[in-house]
């Protein structure tokens, strides 16, 4: 009998807290207050029940929303793990796609307006992102290097720098940069300031980020490229930076997504990007959702397709750690 409980015990252990788990959720989507009307469109006999019962409607619309995510969750547990990933990710889109729906959004007025949206609004939006984001890298390089010289001027000229474009927040910076430099007798447009707002701001976070991945190579690395008659720069370029992208890629990737999005706060001085239009198109017809979904979701593909890009340079330069 005693060996039987001992080995039971680890099924109903895990049995309970099954059951508390569920508990738990079932307890947390009542607090939510999520209405069980939608019990009514799939029951409708139970419609009056659940009007003279609201509290106990609510209740049983959690337990049942807590059992569904149960058993999806079990019957996803079944599949292999590519397939948990796919089927995680398309439940998680209809749901998305539901609660959007729920709006009563007009899909007419967004099929006229998208076509717009795209050939103005993406295109600058991409038109403004790539340029900084090659400026941001090309002075991340030089700030990184800089902070790592043994040159006192040079070092707190990069020091400076970073302290200021990370301390200042970037819709300020903007702002500067578009009303303060034609005080000094330099007229700026408004899309140059944005790149230039973008650039300062981002090269200053991925300076960091660069030095981090030059420093992570073992200095034997330099040395023994010095050995073999290299330069600095091509110690530099053919021997640390190769090795450094490994841990230079990831937050250098996660830092272009941002400023992809960050590229919609150029709309407050008047550049005609995705957020602008978005806001400025939703303004004719009293659309606003419709145009904001929109563009969140154009938003969100462009950012899929940076993931999958970062994604990809991340495999190729891994390569290198293949032995």
């Amino acid at each position: 009998m005693i060996g039987r409980l001992v080995l039971t015990y680890p099924d109903a252990a895990r049995r309970t807290g099954l059951l508390l788990m569920l508990a738990l959720v079932t307890v947390a989507i009542y607090g939510l207050g999520i209405s069980p009307a939608w019990i009514a469109h799939l029951l409708p006999a139970a419609s009056d029940w659940l009007a003279a019962h609201p509290s106990l409607g609510q209740f049983l619309g959690a337990l049942l929303i807590a059992l569904t995510a149960a058993v999806n969750w079990k019957a996803l547990r079944q599949l292999p793990r590519h397939l948990q990933v796919v089927g995680v990710w398309i439940e998680l889109f209809a749901l998305l796609m539901l609660f959007f729906y729920s709006f009563d959004l007009s899909f007419a007025f967004i099929a006229r307006k998208i076509g717009f949206l795209v050939s103005q609004g993406v295109v600058t939006t991409l038109y403004i992102s790539v340029i900084s984001i090659a400026v941001a890298t090309i002075i991340a390089l030089a700030g990184a290097i800089a902070k790592l010289s043994k040159n006192g001027v040079i070092y707190g000229f990069a020091t400076f720098y970073t302290s200021l474009f990370r301390g200042l927040p970037l819709l300020m910076q903007i702002y500067i940069i578009y009303l303060g430099l034609p005080q000094v007798g330099y007229v700026i447009s408004a899309v140059p300031a944005g790149i230039l707002a973008l650039s300062l701001c981002y090269g200053a976070y991925m300076t960091e980020i660069f030095r981090a991945g030059i420093e992570s190579i073992p200095r034997g690395q330099t040395e023994g490229a010095t050995a073999l008659g290299l330069s600095p720069a091509q110690t530099m370029g053919l021997v640390i930076l190769p090795q450094a992208m490994r841990v230079i890629i990831p937050p250098t990737g996660n830092q272009f997504i941002a400023m992809l999005k960050d590229s919609s706060l150029v709309s407050v001085v008047g550049v005609w990007e995705l957020m602008y239009l978005a806001r400025t198109q939703g303004q004719t017809e009293f659309r606003h959702i419709e145009m904001l979904i929109t563009a969140s979701m154009i938003y969100w593909l462009l950012s899929v397709c940076l993931e999958f890009l970062q994604s990809r340079i991340e495999a190729r330069f891994g390569r290198f750690n293949v032995r």
